[in-house]
């Protein structure tokens, strides 16, 4: 295909994106309310120990803090449309080893990046309330929207991508990088690194979120191994037919 025909092709894929992500950016209006809701109910808890409300700073605020929050409802009801077309436009240049590779990678990573989306929605209405119990009894919390909403999802946007870290490790090991020797060496190196992703993540004190996030982490991290195992045994196994084919 010429350089015409790319940018032609890039553009019909991005045209579609656009549409799906606009549908799903106004259906993401319609439900905005309900999500809001959802977001908001930590603070009616924290309500009920001490005077807390969610407040909104300017005339626009409330307004603006629904389109963001419709644009990333819209931006994960179009997931699939969106996600096609990148796979779409870029697996044709690919060769057959690179297709696969980036085959199982697309595949892999997408459910878990959504895994760890929901384990941060799991999560962090417990981080909201603890942070509020360090505020006495006789004081008031007021939370600025805008603010309270980008950390609730700052927060599980981490938590998504700390999901995907395991599926690099065997990316780099399926292109040669690492072995899986390597990776069990480091597992007490890598079991302090996800502790240290996990504490900035959420809170130190709250020891129960920590856990939650790094024991799946933990379980992914030797699932890679594990993975990378298989693979560097079937490597090896090649490698010992073509040495023998070639011996004779």
């Amino acid at each position: 295909m010429t350089l015409g025909g790319h940018l032609v092709e890039l553009r019909k894929r991005l045209f579609i994106a656009g549409i799906a992500l606009l549908l799903g950016t106004i259906v993401g209006f319609v439900i905005s309310e309900y999500i809001w809701d959802a977001l908001r109910s930590p603070v009616l808890v924290i309500a009920k120990q001490h005077n807390a409300s969610i407040n909104y700073t300017n005339i626009s605020e409330a307004f603006d803090l629904r389109l963001q929050i419709a644009f990333y409802a819209g931006l994960l009801l179009s997931a699939p449309v969106w996600l096609y077309q990148i796979w779409a436009f870029i697996v044709p240049g690919l060769t057959k080893r690179e297709r696969a590779y980036s085959f199982g990678f697309f595949f892999a990573a997408v459910p878990l990046f959504f895994g760890g989306c929901y384990a941060g929605w799991l999560v962090w209405p417990h981080i909201v309330e603890l942070m509020a119990s360090f505020v006495p009894s006789e004081d008031s919390s007021f939370y600025s929207a805008r603010y309270y909403f980008d950390f609730v999802l700052k927060l599980i946007l981490v938590v998504g991508v700390g999901f995907v870290l395991p599926v690099f490790v065997v990316l780099l090991n399926f292109v040669g990088v690492i072995s899986a020797r390597s990776i069990i060496r480091a597992w007490r190196w890598a079991i302090i690194a996800i502790t240290v992703f996990t504490a900035l993540a959420t809170p130190a004190a709250d020891v129960f979120s920590m856990f939650l996030l790094a024991i799946p982490m933990v379980v992914l991290y030797f699932a890679s191994w594990f993975v990378a195992w298989i693979h560097d045994r079937q490597v090896a196994r090649k490698q010992d037919v073509l040495s023998a084919e070639l011996a004779v």
